[in-house]
């Protein structure tokens, strides 16, 4: 739920507003003045609460619903209760998003953690490094020699960004994150405890062990990328690790060295993607998927949670399972393994 020590709705709106903001259409245009004054789940709902519902299959909280509007799809407005204003769209979790952010820009993007301005006192910055007008430096962040921090930035408490290192502007730098052997562009999202650019894993058998290869290359990550908590990002090890624009990475990611993530991707947490995989552009990867180095994940693919692969993955398909393999071959093979099992047991078999 939300609590007003942590998030303050900037306004107030009415279902009316909401309905021309975001396209919806008001099922009964006399509930254009209902009052919004927050948003919830719609197993929460409560007075003043925005919610939405979409399709069918989520319509359960419906019939127990208290709040004043909800956004929701056409196959479900016939169910909500009296006296709330339904806002019928297609596209009703997108909707609400868009309020959301109206209501509560401040939850859009992370803030500082001692809401200082300017460059604190107890900041560490080097002689040699360049931090624009506007830039926010909190205490504890360290700036090393010759990097650079863009207007607009935000390097929160504790967070390192190393030696020529480059941040662009209106980026956030989280607490005890460090930036090193990186160049950042424009409002990149670096959440707490990342860590960008450290030595890839790579080593060389020896006569005494492993032999450590260096790692020269870089972290490339373009404009508008965000990249969750405590999730890693290796520098390469001659080529550079890249991130394209607009990509969104969750918490505890690993991202080898020599990697290559396309365009507007979404990789969910505890995602692990080996050295020298190229990720093309729009992918998107479930919760845990692993990915063998060297591998190539096309364009528009989808890989299901818990996945692994080892092989390349085609443009525009679904892939799942271990190995991982086109969705619809894994489901065929679980479906004849069921069989199996079902017809040991009819037989009286164990099933041990």
């Amino acid at each position: 739920m939300t609590d007003p020590v942590f998030f303050v709705p900037s306004r107030r709106l009415t279902a009316g507003e909401v309905a021309d903001l975001t396209g919806a259409v008001l099922a009964d245009p006399g509930h254009s003045d209902i009052i919004i004054t927050t948003i919830a789940s719609a197993a929460e709902g409560g007075e003043g609460a925005l919610v939405f519902v979409d399709g069918k299959r989520n319509a359960g909280p419906l019939a127990t619903l208290k709040a004043a509007a909800v956004l929701c799809t056409a196959d479900v407005v016939g169910l909500v209760p009296a006296g709330i204003a339904a806002l019928v769209t297609p596209r009703a979790q997108q909707a609400f998003a868009r309020i959301g952010r109206i209501l509560y820009p401040a939850a859009e993007r992370p803030v500082g953690a001692t809401g200082e301005t300017g460059i604190s006192p107890h900041a560490h910055i080097d002689t040699t490094a360049h931090v624009e007008a506007g830039a926010i430096v909190e205490a504890g962040a360290v700036i090393g020699p010759d990097a650079a921090v863009g207007a607009g930035t935000v390097v929160a408490a504790n967070a390192v960004i190393g030696r020529s290192a480059q941040v662009g502007r209106d980026c956030y730098i989280g607490p005890h994150s460090s930036i090193q052997y990186a160049l950042l562009g424009n409002g990149v999202i670096v959440h707490a405890g990342a860590r960008i650019g450290q030595d890839g894993f790579g080593f060389a058998g020896g006569p005494k062990g492993p032999e450590r290869v260096p790692q020269i290359g870089r972290v490339i990550i373009q404009d508008n990328v965000e990249i969750g908590a405590n999730t890693t990002v290796d520098r390469g090890a001659l080529a550079d690790t890249v991130i394209g624009e607009n990509t969104k990475i969750d918490n505890l990611v690993q991202i080898a060295h020599n990697v290559r993530i396309g365009r507007n991707c979404v990789i969910a947490g505890l995602t692990g993607i080996s050295g020298s995989c190229v990720i093309g552009d729009n992918v998107m990867m479930g919760g845990g998927v692993g990915l063998a180095d060297h591998l190539t994940v096309g364009d528009g693919a989808k890989l299901a949670a818990r996945s692994g692969f080892m092989n390349n993955v085609p443009a525009g398909e679904v892939w799942g399972g271990f190995p991982g393999k086109p969705i619809k071959e894994m489901m065929r093979e679980f479906a004849v393994l069921k069989k199996l099992a079902k017809a040991r047991t009819k037989e009286g078999g164990s099933n041990d």
